[in-house]
Formats: structure tokens, C-alpha cells, sequence
């Protein structure tokens, strides 16, 4: 079981709630607290994970979640809901990095995450969330006034309310409430790049989830192999192994498989939006003629 399995067992179904991503991370300024008790040597790691609950009406939550040295449980720290979320800073649009802002409404977090592939498996799963909860919201509000119409035209259909509910002052209404309504603010997502905001994300997801995962099977094989005593003449340090360049010509194929998609996009954009120019320039010209 790895570590996002774990956590979504022992914290988040026990809520009735159901983990999306987590990021293991920690702070790029780290606040002096020594009056917490952090373990006897202060050792814990941080997840910064976004959950959904299962009850209805849906909450999208952001939740830090702490395991402390030498303790194989979880604890649930602190939560906020998407509403709380201000901004998410990608901190650089141009190449991918493993720093992130979360801008909430009390407070600003500044953290790196373990590398650059698990932030942006977080960044993507969080903005595709956070776009389908704010949908969800305005597709609520659109069935509920539309419900709430019906049921005043059909009252007032067979005679059992006032007279001026007529289907007529049931639609005024509506429109009214629908004018009246401020949307609350979404989330701001600045300096991310585009191809953790667009729509053709699958393919990047599949290759940063690879990348992440070969990052662990390396970072565990460097661990074994400083903790093993090292054979052969002394001095000489431990050998790569050859799964350990498996493992890195791996990473360096899907980061340029990453690059080869990130140019594809551009170039589909740049295409996109001369056709919308040429296209404007066309139904000008046919109005000019048509005149």
C-alpha cells in the first residue's frame, strides 16, 4: 500500500470522504515553533492533500495531514474549504519546479513539494476539481431556480395561490434572483503552466504519475544502497546499480516526451488562434461585400 492509499484509508474514508491527490511537502521557510511537540527530534512529514466528501451538497477540502518520526499513523491538521482558496501560485510558468504557493484567506503557504512531477499531479488534479465543483455549483443554482419556477407556475395553474402568481411574475422572479446573484470567487490559478490548466492534460497526468513514481524507486534505491556497507576496496563509493540507470534513461525519456507535448500545444494554440483570425477577417470581408 503506498503512502496516498494509507492516508485515504486511515483519515479520509473514516470521514466518509474520498482522497483526489496528495503531495508529500515541506516549507521553503520553515516556522520555529519548539513548543509543539514534533517528536523527540522534531521529524514529521507534511501532505498536502484535496479531498471531496461523499454527502451531498459535494465540499471540495484542502487538508494538511502530518505523520510525525517514528509513528506509522496520520493526523489530521488543519482544513479549508475551496471557498477559502484564493490563489494557487505555480511560481514558474516556464519549466517545471517543485515550489507552489497556497493563498488562503488567513494565511499564505510557501512549500516544495518532494520534486516537480508530484507538484504538478497536484496542481492539474486540483484545478480540474476545482472546475468541476464551481460547474457543479452554477448547474445547482440553475436546476433550483428552474424547480422553484415550475412549482409557483403549477400553483398557480390550479387556483391554489394569489393572483399575481402567474407564470408571468414566476419568470420575473426568477430572472430577478438570477440578476441579483453574485457568483462567490473561484480560485486563482497564476504562473502555472498550460499544460497543467488546459484541457488535453491526460496524457501529461499519465507521464508526470511515471515520472513521480520512478523518482521513489530512485530515491529508495539510493537510500539501500547509503544504508549498505560498502564492499570492495574502502574508499571507493557504491557503484550505480543497473536498475539505477534503468531508472534514469526512464526519467529522461517521459521528460522529453513532456517537452515534445508542451511544444505540441503551443503550436496547436498558435494555430488555434490565427484561424480565429483568419476566420474574422473572412466574415469582415463578407460584410463589407454583402453591404
Amino acid at each position: 500500500m503506498n503512502i496516498q492509499s494509507a492516508i485515504n484509508k486511515e483519515v479520509f474514508i473514516p470521514r466518509d470522504e474520498r482522497l483526489l491527490v496528495a503531495v508529500e511537502v515541506r516549507r521553503r521557510k520553515r516556522k520555529r515553533m519548539s513548543f509543539l511537540p514534533t517528536g523527540p527530534q522534531g521529524d514529521y512529514a507534511t501532505f498536502i492533500c484535496v479531498s471531496v466528501t461523499n454527502t451531498r451538497p459535494h465540499q471540495l477540502l484542502i487538508i494538511k495531514v502530518k505523520q510525525f518520526g517514528g509513528s506509522s499513523s496520520f493526523t489530521r491538521r488543519s482544513q479549508w474549504r475551496v471557498e477559502q482558496l484564493r490563489q494557487v501560485n505555480g511560481i514558474n510558468p516556464n519549466k517545471d519546479s517543485p515550489e507552489f504557493n497556497l493563498v488562503f484567506d488567513n494565511a499564505v503557504d510557501q512549500w516544495v513539494a518532494s520534486s516537480s512531477a508530484e507538484k504538478c499531479i497536484f496542481v492539474q488534479v486540483l484545478y480540474h476539481a476545482c472546475q468541476t465543483y464551481w460547474e457543479g455549483k452554477a448547474g445547482n443554482l440553475g436546476k433550483t431556480g428552474h424547480q422553484k419556477g415550475a412549482s409557483q407556475c403549477t400553483h398557480s395553474k390550479f387556483g391554489g395561490g394569489p393572483s399575481d402568481s402567474s407564470p408571468d411574475s414566476a419568470i420575473r422572479t426568477l430572472q430577478a434572483r438570477r440578476q441579483s446573484f453574485i457568483p462567490p470567487r473561484q480560485t486563482e490559478f497564476i504562473n502555472c503552466q498550460s499544460k497543467l490548466t488546459g484541457d488535453a492534460c491526460t496524457m501529461n497526468l499519465v507521464i508526470y504519475r511515471c515520472k513521480a513514481f520512478l523518482n521513489r524507486m530512485k530515491d529508495m534505491m539510493v537510500a539501500n544502497q547509503s544504508r549498505s556497507p560498502a564492499q570492495g576496496q574502502p574508499g571507493k563509493g557504491v557503484t550505480w546499480s543497473p536498475m539505477g540507470n534503468v531508472v534514469h534513461r526512464l526519467n529522461v525519456v517521459l521528460g522529453q516526451r513532456g517537452e515534445r507535448l508542451t511544444r505540441a500545444e503551443d503550436n496547436t494554440a498558435e494555430l488555434m488562434h490565427k484561424t480565429y483570425q483568419f476566420a474574422d477577417t473572412v466574415h469582415k470581408m463578407a460584410l463589407k461585400h454583402s453591404k
